[in-house]
C-alpha cells in the first residue's frame, strides 16, 4: 500500500527530527553526559519512532475506511499495529 504524499511527507520530516535527536544522543553519550540526561534523550526518541510508526498505521487504516484497501491490506495494517504495541 502506498500513502499520499502528504503523509510521507510528514513522515519524512518526523524521521529527520528523529535523526537529529538520535545524533544528540550519541553526542551526549561521546561527551560523558549524565545517564540521566542520555535515558531522557533516549526515551523522547523512541517515543518519536513510536508516534512514526502509529502514523504511519493511521494513515493506513483511513485508507481502509474508504473502502479502497483489499482485506489482505487490512490484516497486514493490523500486524503491524500490533508490532508497534
Amino acid at each position: 500500500m502506498r500513502f499520499p504524499e502528504e503523509i510521507n511527507d510528514d513522515v519524512l520530516k518526523r524521521l529527520r527530527r528523529l535523526e537529529g535527536q538520535i545524533r544528540g544522543v550519541q553526542r551526549l553519550v561521546d561527551e560523558g553526559a549524565e545517564c540521566r540526561e542520555i535515558v531522557h534523550q533516549l526515551a523522547a526518541a523512541k517515543a518519536a519512532l513510536d508516534r512514526v510508526g502509529f502514523r504511519l498505521v493511521s494513515a493506513g487504516l483511513r485508507h481502509c475506511g474508504t473502502g479502497d484497501a483489499s482485506s489482505k491490506e487490512a490484516a497486514e495494517l493490523e500486524k503491524l499495529f500490533m508490532k508497534l504495541s
